[in-house]
């Protein structure tokens, strides 16, 4: 497996991988599927505002991404980021979110970053043992804070700090 910067002709790939996940999944909670206009602007303000973007690939297949962005953006919070990690449904439970994972922590220590947030649907228990792997403990819970699929979601947040 290779872990490299995504670019520009990764895109239909990882509007793929969204889309198939907003859909059908709830560790993200859009309803709509994003537009390729939508994942260019997307990707566009990552490498602006020197976010990273990563993607995991075998044998010329790209097999998922992973980036981070500010918790919250008011500039007290600029030190922790909000991470994601999103895999092709056949590449799940094979070390690769763990290997994209620890790139994206890397990346997180050369900016200076103080902390990792993972918001995880309380549900996902595969997410929650992933994140305690890496070393993210559990900070807290809220309760039916999304609605997806015609129920009320809860969450994880889970921390690490670099």
């Amino acid at each position: 497996m290779n872990i490299r910067d995504a670019n520009i002709e990764d895109l239909p790939v990882i509007l793929s991988i969204f889309n198939d996940e907003i859909v059908h999944g709830t560790s993200n909670y859009s309803y709509d599927p994003m537009s390729e206009e939508e994942i260019q602007e997307w990707f566009e303000e990552k490498k602006a505002k020197g976010r990273p973007v990563i993607a995991a690939e075998e044998n010329g297949k790209m097999l998922g991404f992973a980036t981070y962005d500010p918790f919250r953006r008011k500039i007290g919070y600029q030190f922790t980021m909000e991470h994601s990690v999103y895999l092709i449904p056949e590449a799940r439970g094979k070390g690769i979110g763990i290997g994209l994972m620890e790139r994206l922590i890397e990346l997180a220590r050369e900016q200076n970053i103080h902390s990792m947030i993972g918001v995880v649907d309380a549900s996902n228990r595969d997410s929650i043992g992933f994140h305690a792997k890496l070393g993210f403990e559990v900070v807290g819970e809220m309760r039916e804070v999304g609605y997806k699929f015609n129920r009320w979601l809860d969450i994880v947040i889970m921390q690490r700090f670099l």
